[in-house]
């Protein structure tokens, strides 16, 4: 999940990503959160005790960030604590607990919806669902118990970049010939979309990433999830001056509603979290953005759109050719 999913940052932080940085700009003090294979999920990707596969025998050494661990040469239920569902999900392997956010996202219904939702505190329940293997970022709490109930893995968000991120976790469930088939197809599926759409809006045409999230509006650099790792580094789109001053560095940037224009792009990916006050849109100082006048703003359901696993950036990734090529 660098860091990635939005405001109200204890909340937020389980998402897709450790954001640990102060949220830039207007003061505020809530920070976005982070977080992001062609394989569709499927019912095989969950599973209750009772009906689990027979788990293969053995273990294999994986060289985490912390040292060396054994873990299940075949993981059959795994627990993820915070951000890698659907990195799991795209290996194909069983999930029988998941972080409360990835349980959100509509596009993962179908195949968590027998998938208990679960925290980093809920240590009954999480003995109960009998993992062999439980993954999370660095900053879960109980490590040491977690480890006791099975082996853990925590990544520090960031660390590596969001493709490398699904080969470790390739690594991990035993699946690296799997996760890097998919990063090679997916780095030339984006560069080719990215030359085809530069040749219909123009090099220089650039691209924003705007969020509403409760009462706050932030933009994003290239890295926090919501298709910015598409949209700049694999498509090498290009991004407002603006943006490039505030949001590259921590990855976000708060705004207040009377600056929106200035951090504009000739096109706006705009991502709304349901419920968020979006009266600003009724202005007419958003009206008269020239994105906004050219019906050159792209809508996303916030939720389904946030991270940065197989899954979503597939689903992101048909998403903006479809939008920006028609």
């Amino acid at each position: 999940m660098k860091k990635m999913f939005v405001p109200l940052a204890v909340a937020l932080m389980l998402v897709i990503s450790a954001c640990g940085g102060k949220a830039a700009e207007s003061g505020s003090s809530s920070s976005p959160s982070a977080q992001p294979s062609s394989v569709a999920p499927s019912e095989s990707a969950s599973a209750s005790p009772s009906d689990s596969a027979p788990v293969e025998a053995g273990t294999i050494t994986y060289q985490s960030e912390n040292g060396p661990i054994d873990v299940p040469a075949n993981p059959q239920r795994v627990i993820v604590l915070s951000s890698f569902a659907g990195n799991v999900m795209s290996l194909g392997v069983t999930l029988v607990g998941v972080d409360e956010w990835s349980k959100k996202n509509p596009r993962f219904d179908a195949t968590l919806n027998n998938v208990e939702a679960v925290t980093d505190e809920d240590l009954e329940k999480i003995i109960e669902l009998e993992p062999d293997l439980i993954i999370g970022l660095s900053d879960i709490k109980n490590v040491d118990k977690l480890k006791e109930i099975a082996p853990t893995v925590t990544y520090t968000y960031g660390k590596v970049d969001y493709l490398t991120q699904q080969l470790e976790i390739g690594k991990l469930l035993n699946k690296e010939a799997e996760a890097k088939a998919w990063v090679d197809d997916f780095k030339v599926r984006a560069a080719k979309a990215g030359e085809d759409i530069k040749a219909k809006i123009g090099a220089e045409a650039t691209v924003s990433v705007i969020e509403a999230f409760d009462k706050q509006i932030y933009v994003y650099g290239d890295n926090w999830g919501r298709g910015t790792e598409i949209l700049f580094q694999e498509m090498k789109l290009a991004m407002p001056q603006k943006v490039k001053d505030t949001a590259l560095k921590e990855g976000y940037y708060a705004l207040s509603s009377e600056v929106v224009p200035e951090f504009a792009g000739d096109y706006i990916i705009f991502s709304k979290f349901p419920g968020s006050d979006l009266s600003f849109t009724e202005t007419e100082t958003y009206k008269n953005i020239p994105a906004v006048k050219n019906n050159r703003v792209f809508e996303v359901n916030a939720e389904e759109f946030y991270f940065n696993d197989p899954l979503t950036l597939d689903f992101q990734l048909d998403f903006f050719i479809k939008s920006f090529l028609g």
